[in-house]
This record gives C-alpha cells, structure tokens and sequence, in this order.
C-alpha cells in the first residue's frame, strides 16, 4: 500500500508539472495541453548569455517550417498596446533582423486578406540598398522622368499641332492631307475654296505653291464664316519672262498658324 501510495503521488507530480505554469515542456506535444483552463497567463521567458543563439528552431523535413507564431493581437500593434505576433528589438544599434534563403526565385512573401493594406510602415528615410526603391515595373526614376519629359513634349507638339490646321489640295481642288480641314474644292481658275472645322479667324493663315518651277504668288481670304477660307494661286511668270500672273490652276499647301 505505501508503495502503491508513493508512485501515485509520483504520477499525480508528474501531470501537474506537465500542464499549467511551472510546468515541464513536453516535447510532440501540445503545450500545455488543449484544455483551454490551463494555458499560460504569462509569459515564458528564455534568457540566455551566449555568443550565439539565445534559441534555436530548426526542422530537417524538406517540407516542415523551423517555427511558426500565431495571435489575436488587435490593430495599431505596439504603439496601440497592441502586441504583434512576432517582434525583433535590438537594444544596441545592430540589425532587428535578417532574412535568407539558400536558393529559390524570392525570399518571402508579405499577404494580407485584405488586399488593399499596406505591406509595412516606416519612419526610416534612408536608401534601402538593393531594394530597387527607385524602379518602377522595371524602369529607373531617370527612366521615368525622361518618359514624362518625352510624353510632355510629345503632348506639346501635339497639341501645337492641333493648333495649325493645314491642308493639302491639288490642282483639280481635291483635299489631300490634312488636319482640321473638311473639304476643298476648286471654283475656278486657280481658285479654290478650303473648309475648315473650326474658326480659324484667331489663325495667321498662309499658302505656297507645292511645285517647284515656275511657282507663282498665292493669295487667301477669310470668309464671314471664320472656317472657309478662299486661295488663289497665280503662275510665276514662266521662263519665257512674259510676266503672266493670271489666276492658274497649281497645287498648294494651306497652313493656319494658330
């Protein structure tokens, strides 16, 4: 019976010590058990002295994490009072951290349930080295400046072009290229009428002859309208040096500089 008494007694020691505080860690095993009475109201503090590792977790399965950290701590973390899952100090002026990975296409992964939070915060201002911080999908912050440099320019040419409808005609009135301009047409000799879409009474408006011998002088007149605009175009005399400045039937270009 005293016997029986005294491994008892050991049995009972021993489950009490294996739960709850002050308890034993067993290993395999959950700690300290799953009725939920007896988890731990404080914490259990490791303090170690040593050149090395305070602690050290490690799983040789080629599939098994080292360690993993789960909580129910609220929003704002500690400045909150808030406690994180999972926080480094560093009390003297080393790294907090250190990630590494021997192989493989990325390190690690930041997720979030809700998509549109932000992966972290921070009040450090300096260059994160070999972070890529000045590239954006691939392109350097110069890359960038000069696309916003060459898209600004290409919109100001554009837009000055926008500003200086032209129109190309032929000598039979038919319009050719252009921009602005919505019709042509060729009302007599030499003369022609060019229909622009907008007003262009605000335009300094020009004409010149698209032919190289014997190009005459061209004339231009606004109509009431402020968008047609009448051209007449001349012979430049010819080489025979009669001086004929009658109206004559020529191709021109029409430019209203705006």
């Amino acid at each position: 019976m005293l016997a029986s008494a005294v491994v008892l007694g050991l049995l009972i020691s021993s489950f009490a010590v294996a739960s709850g505080e002050g308890g034993a860690i067993l290993g395999g095993k959950r700690n300290p058990g799953s009725n939920e009475s007896a988890a731990l109201s404080r914490e259990t503090q490791i303090i170690a002295n040593t050149g090395t590792y305070g602690t050290r977790q490690s799983n040789k399965s080629d599939n098994g994490g080292g360690a993993i950290y789960g909580c129910r701590s609220k929003a704002g973390g500690s400045p909150k009072g808030n406690e994180p899952c999972v926080r480094a100090s560093n009390l003297a002026d080393g790294r907090a951290f250190e990630f590494e990975s021997k192989g493989g296409t990325e390190v690690g992964a930041i997720t979030s349930s809700n998509a549109a939070a932000a992966p972290f915060t921070t009040n450090a201002h300096g260059v994160a080295t070999g972070l890529n911080a000045d590239q954006v999908d691939g392109k350097s912050a110069d890359d960038i400046q000069n696309d916003t440099l060459k898209a600004a320019h290409t919109d100001a040419v554009a837009t000055a072009q926008g500003l200086s409808p032209f129109a190309a005609v032929d000598a039979d009135g038919t319009l050719g290229g252009n921009r602005g301009a919505t019709s042509a047409s060729r009302t007599g000799a030499g003369t022609y009428t060019v229909v622009f879409a907008n007003d262009v009474s605000g335009c300094a408006l020009s004409a010149t002859e698209t032919q190289f011998e014997d190009a005459g002088a061209v004339g231009v007149q606004l109509g009431g309208d402020h968008k047609t605009v009448t051209v007449r175009t001349r012979a430049g005399g010819g080489a025979d040096g009669t001086g004929a400045t009658a109206p004559t039937d020529r191709p021109f270009h029409l430019v209203a500089t705006c």
